[in-house]
This record gives structure tokens, sequence and C-alpha cells, in this order.
């Protein structure tokens, strides 16, 4: 080969690289400010997403790192997310985890616990994708009062008048929710839901704030208050109607809850119940599967709190994220 068509070759091939290299870090810039999630007190968790498949999803700036294991072989990472430039894609068929006995300050319960949770998603099919994370194994289907539940963010649950909206569970039993009685319902029953569905096919920010009493469900920053409709929302039950504070209604959105969160004891549940739930991301153990309910779409970002935001810090966390700027 002649010198100098070598040397413009290696040039042109030099200029090509630079070209994809900036072109992929164009790609990769974050619509968001991720230093308002992270100056925000109360800060446990923060996944950005920003990891190549492969990798485990790490939250660098708190206290404890809590890597996210895939589940299900390397979850793919594309281009255009609010904190990192990029977000992870999930097809329903895999999810994130953290082993029980890992999960260090993540593990919020007990009777005064509070918690809130964020999430950036894109959620691609509603109808099979219902969960977003949480502490949640509920067993192996209705009745079955041996789940070790602590907290999550759900969507679309029909049975207490949450289909196609946002629902953020609480439990304080671990399995199925009773009455002040002691009677059992078949499910735990105990969660806001939105007025709104959760959007599907674009960008937005869901979550939840719970202050050890009430339950508040958030769409894009929002809380989207719903009262209740004891006919229309199938809670006609008197632990809905008569079992919330002096002898009232719980409400849909915020919901009454107010007996903390479930503690898993080894001495006192270790024959009475599944194996402590692990932290999961998209997916959750629920009627004897860890898939059945996994969310098909895009994933962002991801925070937990150790205590509960304000409406205020609700809509700043939303605000933080840009969703009109993400395609």
């Amino acid at each position: 080969m002649f010198p100098r068509f070598a040397s413009r070759l290696s040039s042109t091939t030099a200029l090509l690289a630079l070209l994809v290299a900036v072109s992929r870090l164009a790609g990769a810039e974050p619509t968001g400010d991720r230093a308002v999630v992270e100056k925000m007190p109360g800060l446990v968790a923060f996944w950005t997403f920003g990891e190549e498949g492969g990798q485990p999803r790490l939250s660098p700036g708190t206290k404890e790192k809590h890597a996210l294991n895939e589940v299900g072989g390397p979850i793919a990472r594309v281009v255009g997310g609010p904190y990192s430039g990029y977000a992870a894609q999930l097809n329903g068929r895999q999810y994130w985890q953290i082993k029980h006995a890992e999960l260090g300050d993540l593990d919020i319960s007990g009777p005064e616990a509070q918690i809130s949770m964020f999430a950036v998603v894109f959620i691609e099919d509603l109808a099979h994708s219902k969960t977003i994370a949480g502490i949640w194994s509920e067993g192996k289907g209705a009745n079955d009062d041996t789940g070790t539940r602590q907290y999550a963010l759900l969507m679309n649950m029909p049975t207490y008048g949450g289909a196609r909206q946002l629902t953020p569970h609480i439990s304080s039993e671990g399995g199925v929710t009773r009455r002040a009685d002691g009677s059992a319902f078949p499910w735990c029953a105990d969660y806001a839901a939105t007025r709104r569905e959760v959007p599907e096919g674009r960008w937005c920010t869901v979550g939840f704030t719970y202050d050890a009493k009430y339950l508040r469900a958030y769409i894009d920053g929002v809380l989207d208050v719903r009262p209740l409709d004891a006919v229309k929302d199938k809670r006609t039950d008197r632990y809905f109607t008569s079992e919330g504070p002096d002898g009232k209604d719980r409400g849909m959105n915020p919901y009454y809850h107010g007996r903390g969160i479930f503690r898993y004891d080894p001495a006192v549940h270790g024959t009475t119940k599944i194996a402590p739930a692990d932290f999961t991301v998209a997916a959750r153990y629920a009627v004897g599967s860890m898939l059945g309910e996994a969310t098909k779409g895009r994933f962002g970002g991801l925070a937990i709190f150790n205590r509960a935001l304000t409406e205020a810090e609700m809509k700043q966390l939303h605000d933080s994220a840009k969703v009109e700027a993400l395609k």
C-alpha cells in the first residue's frame, strides 16, 4: 500500500472513531439533575442505571452501595435517561435482586417505620407490567398467609379498585391482611390507588410515601387524590369503611394503614412463613412465580428514602428528571 494512501486511510479511520465516540457521548447526555436526588435528606439508595448490561447496578452516592444483581441474564443498557444518560431495558423476563441478608438499610421495617420511593420509568405493557420495586414475597396465591411482604410500589392491582392505577403497598403482617377482629382477607388489601392510570408508552415518574399512618401515591410528582367510593372501588368491607381513623373509612389516596411495616423474625416466623423477602426491582414473588407480573419497559432512576417526603419534595424529584426531554 502506498504510504500516502495508508496515511489518509489511517486519518479517516481515526476521524470516524472520534465521530462515533462523540455521537455516543452526545446520545448519553442526562436530561435531569441527579444532585437534586442525592441531596434529598433520608436517601438510602439511588440507582441511575448507567452501567452496561452484565454489570451490577450500584448506588454510589449513599452509605451502602446496594448492588442490584441481574436475574435472567444481562439487562440491556440503552441511550436516553434522566440521571446517567442511559436507561435499562426490561423485557418482562428479567429483574434485579438484592438478597435479604445483604439488604442493610434497605430493610425498612417496624411499627414506626417510614419510607418513600421514587422512580423514573417508561412502561411498555401495563397489562403485564405490575412491579416497580420492593421487599415483597406473596406466596402461592389466595389465602396463603405465609408471605413476607414489607413494602412495594406496584401497578394495576384490580382486586380492590386499583386496575391500571399506581398501587403502593404496605404490609404489617407479611401475609394476608387481617381485620380488627383477626379475621383474614384472601390477599394483602393494604394499598393506596390513584385516580389516574399509570402512563403507558411514555416516560413518567411514579412514587409513594408512607409516614407510619398514611400511604400516598404520586404520578408525575403530583399526589393524585382519590376519595373512597366503596362500591365502585370494591371496598365495601368494614375494614375499609369503618376501621380507619376514628371509625371512619381508610380512603383510597391517601390510604390509612397505621400499623407499621412487617419485620421478619426467624424465631417467630421461621416455621410459619416462607423465606424473608429479597429486595427486587421489576419483578416479585407472587402466585408462586417471580415473573408472572414482571415489568416490560425502561428504568431510568430509582430512589429509596427512610422517611416520608413532603408533597413539595416529591415534586422536586419529578422536576429533577425532566422527563419531557426524554424520547
